[in-house]
Order: structure tokens, then C-alpha cells, then sequence
């Protein structure tokens, strides 16, 4: 409940508690009673939600910690003008749309309201359908506006969201669940694995959807303290704790009509939990020390690298909060299960860190192909990343070779390890058929590195026949 009762009169505000956010909210501020209840029938019947003031301060409180597409406002008022209001507004969100009404036509507040950002200007009495019309053709350009970003951007997108890169299936999965997901306002959950890519896949889901030309802000629950936290994600009043010296807004209200990401969200204490769960529930929060509630137009995407489930269970985990954040889901495979797409995400690594550095490094060879390929990349792409950047800061050639890579890669079970030695002694065994496989993966690689991936000419090269060769390149995946 908010601390105002002015607040909270069923004639002040027309909008039922879970009335969908996304339809479009007005402001209307009049000192007139009848022109205020006129407006809001009229307004209300073509489908907006209508929230009223009958003075300039309380518009600009209305302002100042609730989200709306339109203000129309008188411009002579007993406490503050129209065109105060307007300023206050434009100052508050300068993308806001305002009409102007007044029954005192006057050139230089007319002047002035254009000057301050208002689209048009009523003078009383004046046609309410003249008005609608006006309001309508406003949100249909806002809304065919919003339609051509986004097939701008799907007409200039493929396979490939926001640097995210993939060819495999598990990927094309991956792809095909953001597009479905991206269109709605619904929370989502995204898991997997650390290194996986879980904030490129949120970003994703931002910039494909209809809020992607407002705010993505991203938190990292895990690196704030829990006595931060909260005034992080909600903001704080002057004075709401020692050195809170003036307000400040929270993440929710920087990110207003846009998306929210919070990862590690299993990190979160069970007292935030609780008023995580109230913006998902009431779309609504109160600022650290504040009594006030502020209405909040996000759209929330948490992530995991832990099993929620068994957090739950365990009691370390709401779990109404769980199943709110649990609406939609986006599980992200493993490296190591997606191996295809090493290849591509190594060569993109390597143009990103050459470029960076202004080395001469041109490209990988097959041998230290062979060796990422094999890793099992715990750290997933981040594992991949560092291992490339490390590769180009230290080779002094134009080709990546084995040296350049770290010691855990080159390790790779049954990766080459060069001429073969002695016999060891029998109390330490010997696997020859993976020794056998990392001599035929090597000279096969290094053949086709030298042939430019001509495989006849490999297979000539090696002395075998084209239809062993293709046998043992199709076994050993090689490109």
C-alpha cells in the first residue's frame, strides 16, 4: 500500500490491479472536475488507462514514481501552470508526449509549451474527437515505429544474436527458443553452466523484443554485498542509511519499460527474495527508506549456474519466488557438447584479439585445432576466450601453434605429444590404440593444413587411399 492517500482513490486511478502493463497510460491533470471525468470516460473507452490529478504538484509526484506514455494537461491552474508541469515532465522523461489544453488562448504560453516539447495544443471547448484522434494517430506512429526496429533488425539477423555464435543444433535450439521467447513480456529463467553465455543470451532476448529500445541493465547478485543490494536494485532516499546523502534510483527504475538481468540469482539472500518476489507479483517496490510505492515496467531475466531445484528443497530458495522466475525457461548447453562450433568460436576469438593487439597472427593451425577441439572446457566459451587471447598475446608467427596455447590444452587426453619414445615399463601400462588415433589425427591435420583442405591431394600426400582418408577424416571430425 502506498503512504498517500491521494494515491490510492478509485477515482484517481482507472486501472485494475492486473491490468497488462504494455497498454498504453495517460496523465491527465485539469483543476475541472467535469474535464477531468469527461477525459477519463472518453480516453477510457478507446482503451487506455487513465490516471487523473486535479493540480500541478500532485501531477509531478505522479510524475516523478509512475511510468506513463502521454500527458494532457491544463495550462492554468491555482498552485502550478500547465506549463510547469511540462517542464517538470520533460525533465522527468524527456520522451514523453504532451498535449496541452487551456480555455485562455495566449500566444506566448502556446510559444512556450512548443518550446518545452508539447506535440499539440486544445484551446477549450474543443472537439473530444478532434482529441482522440490525435491521441490515437500518436500511439499508432509510436507503435508502427516499434514494428520497423525490430524487422530492421530480424531482416539483418540469421543464425546469430548478439554475438552469441553457434552452428550446432543444440545452438540453432538455443536461437529458435529466444526468437519464441523474445516477443513476450514474460519472465524468464535462463541456466547453465559459468562461461556459458547466460547475459549474451539475456541481451538477446532484450534487443529482439518490443523493449528493446529502452534500458537492459544487468546485475551480478553474487558480487554486492547483501547490505548494498537492496538499495542497488530498488534505490534509496536521502538519509536512509549512513552516507546516503541524496536519493538515488535503483536499477528497476533505470531500466523502466525495459529488462532487467539478474545473474546468480541464487546467490540472493531470502530477504531480498521477498521483494524480488513483490515486483513480480505487484509490479511495484519502495525505495530503501522510502514509504512510497513506484510502480516498475521491467521485464525481469535471472540466471543460475546452480540447481535452483535442489536449493528449493533444501530451503535456500523461495520457492514461490522460483516458479514467478520459472515461467520461461532457456537451459544453455556445455562446450564440450557443442563441440562443433569450437572452429568458429576460436577463429571468431582470434580476429577479436588481433585485432586488439595489432598482431600479424592470421590463423590457427590444425594441430592446435585439434588440441581446443579435444579440451573439455570446464569454463565453457569464457575457458575458450582466454585460452585464444593468451594464444595471440604470445605467438610470434602468423600462425597459432601448440606452444601458444595453455598448458591444460595442450594436456588434452590422447592429444598428439610428438615422435613416439621408448616402450615404458610394463608395471606402467600403454595404450597404444590412443596413441595409434593421435598419430593418424595429427598427420591427417597437418596434411590438410598443407593441401588447403584438398582432401585427394591430402590422401595422395599420405600415400592412402581417397576412401580411407575421407574414412578417418569423418572419424576424427576434421574440417
Amino acid at each position: 500500500m502506498t503512504s498517500s492517500s491521494r494515491h490510492t482513490g478509485p477515482a484517481d486511478v482507472d486501472r485494475p490491479r492486473d491490468a497488462p502493463a504494455s497498454r498504453p497510460r495517460i496523465l491527465v491533470v485539469d483543476d475541472e472536475p467535469s474535464m477531468r471525468e469527461m477525459l477519463r470516460i472518453v480516453l477510457r473507452r478507446d482503451g487506455y488507462d487513465v490516471v487523473l490529478a486535479d493540480n500541478g504538484r500532485d501531477a509531478i509526484e505522479r510524475l516523478q514514481t509512475e511510468p506513463f506514455d502521454l500527458l494532457l494537461s491544463d495550462i492554468r491552474m491555482p498552485d502550478l501552470s500547465g506549463v510547469e508541469v511540462l517542464r517538470a515532465a520533460k525533465e522527468i522523461n524527456r520522451d514523453l508526449v504532451a498535449f496541452m489544453m487551456t480555455a485562455f488562448a495566449s500566444t506566448d504560453t502556446a510559444v512556450e509549451a512548443m518550446r518545452l516539447g508539447a506535440v499539440d495544443y486544445f484551446i477549450k471547448p474543443f472537439s473530444m474527437d478532434e482529441l482522440r484522434l490525435k491521441v490515437r494517430q500518436h500511439f499508432e506512429t509510436h507503435r508502427l515505429r516499434q514494428e520497423n526496429l525490430l524487422l530492421k533488425r530480424a531482416l539483418n539477423t540469421r543464425y546469430e544474436f548478439s554475438s552469441i555464435l553457434g552452428r550446432s543444433d543444440a545452438m540453432q535450439q538455443v536461437f529458435g527458443t529466444i526468437r519464441t521467447i523474445a516477443a513476450t513480456h514474460t519472465t524468464v529463467l535462463v541456466s547453465g553452466e559459468s562461461g556459458t553465455g547466460k547475459e549474451l543470451v539475456a541481451r538477446a532476448i532484450h534487443f529482439n523484443s518490443l523493449r528493446r529500445d529502452r534500458p537492459f541493465v544487468a546485475l551480478n547478485c553474487g558480487a554486492v554485498p547483501e547490505t548494498l543490494l537492496e538499495s542497488e536494485i530498488f534505490g534509496h532516499i536521502r538519509g536512509a542509511f549512513t552516507g546516503a546523502h541524496a536519493n538515488k534510483k535503483g536499477l528497476i527504475e533505470v531500466a523502466e519499460g525495459g529488462t532487467i538481468f539478474l545473474d546468480e540469482i541464487g546467490e540472493m539472500a531470502p530477504s531480498m527474495q521477498v521483494k524480488l518476489l513483490r515486483v513480480l507479483q505487484d509490479h511495484r517496490f519502495r525505495r530503501l527508506g522510502g514509504t512510497d510505492e513506484v510502480q516498475a515496467d521491467v521485464r525481469v531475466i535471472a540466471a543460475t549456474n546452480q540447481d535452483l531445484t535442489k536449493m528449493v528443497a533444501e530451503g535456500r530458495f523461495r520457492e514461490d519466488l522460483y516458479y514467478r522466475l520459472n515461467v520461461l525457461s532457456l537451459k544453455l548447453p556445455p562446450l564440450r557438447d557443442r563441440a562443433e562450433d569450437i572452429p568458429l568460436l576460436a577463429e571468431h576469438f582470434l580476429q577479436q584479439f588481433v585485432s586488439q593487439m595489432g598482431k600479424r597472427v592470421r590463423t590457427i593451425s590444425a594441430e592446435a585445432l585439434a588440441l581446443l577441439e579435444r579440451h573439455a572446457w570446464r569454463g565453457n566459451v569464457r575457458e575458450l576466450q582466454n585460452a585464444i587471447e593468451r594464444a595471440v598475446a604470445l605467438e610470434q608467427t602468423e600462425t597459432i601453434l601448440p606452444e601458444s596455447l595453455p598448458d591444460e590444452v595442450r594436456a588434452a587426453p590422447g592429444a598428439y605429444a610428438g615422435p613416439a619414445g621408448p616402450l615404458p615399463a610394463i608395471s606402467e601400462g600403454f595404450d597404444l590404440e590412443a596413441r595409434g588415433e593421435a598419430f593418424y589425427r595429427h598427420y591427417i591435420a597437418l596434411a590438410l593444413e598443407r593441401t588447403g583442405g584438398v582432401q585427394v591431394k591430402a590422401a595422395e600426400l599420405l600415400g592412402m587411399s581417397f576412401r580411407s582418408f575421407r574414412y578417418y577424416v569423418k572419424k576424427y571430425n576434421l574440417k
